[in-house]
């Protein structure tokens, strides 16, 4: 088995004090002496060699609000927003400012919102020390002050060129689902119902949007009619051919047939099969790739997260409304997830943006029958998660507890299987 190093500090959340956990209490101004207070926690969910995944939850612990805007400063130099979901980020210097979107500004007294984004770090990343939402710092307590300003709704602040983040999410949240979704076609082995039963109580618990979120694999597969379309972004110097292109793109479909054979047949699942295809490689130099013909597009020395970026108006991520109309080519050119290269990278990281691996990993096993490290990944896309600090009852190797397997196990594959179970209603199955 390949020892791989996935996520240096994995679902890590961090205090100042060295708690597992981090709370502030934030006070929000209003007026006539209204109540005012909230909870906000920052978790660094996934960390790497020069970057990071952060999550943070907000919760109004005080009188209804309808917009509101964080921030904090990174206190590490080289501490950056790279790329965000659920809030428009703005960066200058060291200081940041999240603001709410159109659809999660407004939050009722207990009501939470959860926003998040991919930061980069050089020397160390630390956790900020405070938070201020509407210019109030944090103070830890529900509040009553018959003289506290109303707060003003600022709109939503410019990027600043900094960090060079990418731009936010614009889902709308749809509906939750029924509390009991419908078993029909639902059939686990008996000694694995338990431990089904307590990782969808870990991701009810844990994921604060995990019935609202709309850029799931899932999502992705659907919206594109049953198909996936990949661009390769390409961060390293090696060259690359055009045969070598072929089977990056033939390794890809392979392994991201594996999971959907689970679901083929299952639970009323539409899709046979879900093709894949690479529609395009971004690249500092183009002449790294050698090749001449049409096959893809490509993408020059946009460089994003310091790495190439495939053309951000083709990108899913950053058009969930579908709306590609700044794509060269059309609709036909857009692009659901990247497949992230990087050279000297130890491990990998995955999300609805896509995955990240080692790019000499990942040449060095295109004809391996299961690229682990990217079947991990890949798993992510679709909610699976990590299971750094537990194991759920009887269960003690498979794929999503990295290092414990090498392929897709009978339980990542009812772990799959449940989020359909959870989620397919939102088509109408």
């Amino acid at each position: 088995m390949l020892t791989t190093t996935r996520r240096v500090l994995a679902s890590m959340i961090v205090s100042v004090t060295g708690a597992a956990l981090l709370l502030w209490g934030l006070t929000m101004p209003t007026a006539h002496a209204a109540a005012a207070g909230c909870q906000a926690t920052y978790a660094v969910q996934s960390q790497w060699a020069g970057g990071f995944t952060a999550n943070v939850t907000l919760k109004n612990l005080g009188d209804p609000v309808t917009a509101w805007s964080l921030k904090w400063t990174f206190p590490a130099a080289g501490q950056a927003v790279t790329q965000g979901w659920n809030a428009t980020y703005t960066q200058t210097g060291a200081a940041v400012v999240a603001t709410n979107l159109s659809y999660n500004g407004a939050l009722g007294t207990g009501s939470s919102t959860s926003f998040g984004f991919n930061g980069a770090w050089t020397s160390a990343n630390p956790v900020p020390a405070s938070f201020a939402m509407n210019g109030v710092t944090c103070t830890g307590a529900t509040t009553s002050a018959s003289s506290a300003p109303s707060p003003s709704t600022s709109p939503s602040p410019s990027r600043s060129a900094s960090a060079s983040p990418s731009p936010s999410r614009t889902v709308s949240p749809s509906a939750s689902p029924s509390s009991s979704p419908s078993s029909s076609g639902w059939n686990p082995p008996a000694n694995l119902v338990q431990p089904l039963n307590e990782v969808w109580a870990h991701y009810e618990a844990t994921y604060n949007q995990l019935y609202t979120f709309r850029n799931y694999l899932w999502d992705q597969i659907m919206a594109a009619g049953g198909q996936i379309n990949y661009c390769v972004r390409w961060d390293s110097t090696a060259h690359v051919t055009a045969a070598l292109r072929d089977q990056i793109q033939a390794a890809l479909q392979r392994q991201f047939k594996k999971w959907i054979d689970v679901m083929a047949g299952h639970n009323g699942w539409p899709y046979a099969t879900v093709p894949v295809k690479v529609v395009g490689w971004a690249v500092r130099d183009r002449a790294t790739l050698e090749w001449t013909d049409n096959a893809v597009d490509v993408y020059v020395n946009n460089i994003r997260e310091d790495a190439p970026q495939c053309s951000e108006p083709c990108g899913r991520f950053f058009h969930q409304d579908g709306n590609y109309s700044g794509c060269p080519g059309g609709v036909s050119h857009h692009y659901d997830v990247s497949l992230w290269l990087t050279a000297g990278f130890s491990g990998g990281a995955g999300g609805d943006w896509g995955q990240r691996i080692g790019s000499e990993y990942f040449t060095s096993n295109l004809n391996t029958d299961n690229i682990h490290i990217l079947l991990h990944e890949m798993g992510h896309g679709f909610g699976l998660d990590d299971f750094y600090d537990w194991t759920p009852t009887g269960q003690c190797c498979f794929l999503m507890n990295a290092g414990s397997a090498t392929y897709i196990t009978d339980f990542d594959a009812w772990m799959l299987r449940d989020w359909w179970r959870h989620l397919k209603n939102r088509w109408g199955y």
